[in-house]
């Protein structure tokens, strides 16, 4: 199939509108002869005659009426998507983002979401990213952003926001030893055998997620890997393994087959964040950002110490 120019399909359109050379010149902002240019290349790529020109008047034969009637449309829409993209453009150039996530999307992110489409007419795309690889998706450029836990210091990503920090539980088998109570000491975690994100997230990262020693220096063991969080709750249900989550999702992941409890002693807060690459922020993302800051000022953002107001709890004696 020849190729088509769209000058050229345009050319003919403002003509027959128009059909006069001269009108249609000053129309284009070009000279008649190069109308006639136009319009004969076009003719040569239907391979007939489109425009019939006398001395007279102008006026389109019956295929080139037919054709005009037919393209006009297809133009049309061609046309609106370029201004639609050059308006995008003018705001920083996304109608839609896609944003990754980790187990489940709270209540007040998705009403930034909704805030986001609704007023600023941009869509999301959610998928959900593996648990141990927490930059990846961003960096290469699969996702425009990620809501992941923190600490962040990839020097090619920006923390757009950071959530309220929340207190870290441990969840365990309803059949474990420790789930007849609601509290353990951090030192007891040494006893434990706690699950850890796979993936390829930095060293520091992984440290964050899951503590090599308890604070007294006692090592914490930990021999499996997970790559969702429902996998490490169902992991953790049957026994063999304890897991760090925090409270939001703990209190949306109850279930009979888990306890989760409250860790005396261990003072390193969860906390996610709203990442982008640097060298891609856009207006969107700044926004989403925004939105955010808002949805979680409606409330009081900081949580209540899990410890606040009773000593910490020492551990058992072996």
């Amino acid at each position: 199939m020849n190729q088509v120019h769209v000058q050229e399909i345009e050319c003919l359109l403002a003509l027959a509108d128009e059909l006069h050379f001269g009108r249609t010149a000053e129309r284009l902002g070009c000279s008649q002869s190069r109308v006639s240019q136009l319009v004969a290349a076009l003719e040569r790529r239907v391979g007939a005659r489109l425009v019939e020109r006398t001395s007279r008047r102008v006026e389109l034969t019956r295929l080139g009426a037919q054709f005009v009637d037919e393209v006009r449309p297809a133009y049309e829409t061609l046309a609106s998507v370029f201004a639609r993209a050059r308006e995008r453009a003018g705001r920083g150039g996304l109608s839609q983002l896609r944003v990754g996530f980790n187990g489940s999307v709270y209540e007040e992110v998705t009403e930034a979401f909704r805030r986001l489409r609704a007023h600023h007419e941009v869509t999301m795309a959610l998928s959900e990213i593996p648990l141990g690889s927490p930059f990846s998706a961003v960096l290469d450029g699969r996702l425009d952003a990620a809501v992941v836990e923190l600490p962040v210091r990839e020097a090619a990503l920006t923390v757009g926001f950071r959530f309220p920090p929340q207190d870290q539980l441990l969840a365990v088998a309803a059949s474990h030893p420790l789930a007849g109570t609601d509290r353990v000491h951090v030192e007891e975690l040494a006893g434990l055998d706690l699950l850890h994100p796979a993936g390829d997230a930095p060293g520091y990262w992984m440290a964050a997620r899951v503590p090599r020693s308890t604070p007294a220096g006692a090592p914490v063991r930990s021999s499996m890997g997970i790559a969702t969080v429902q996998e490490g709750l169902a992991l953790a249900a049957s026994g063999d393994h304890a897991m760090l989550v925090c409270r939001p999702l703990a209190e949306r992941s109850t279930r009979g087959d888990l306890r989760y409890l409250v860790i005396d002693g261990h003072d390193q807060p969860s906390q996610m964040g709203l990442i982008w690459r640097t060298d891609r922020t856009t207006s969107q993302l700044a926004t989403l950002a925004r939105l955010l800051r808002e949805e979680f000022a409606r409330g009081d953002p900081a949580p209540v110490p899990a410890s606040r107001g009773e000593g910490p709890r020492r551990p058992r004696s072996s």
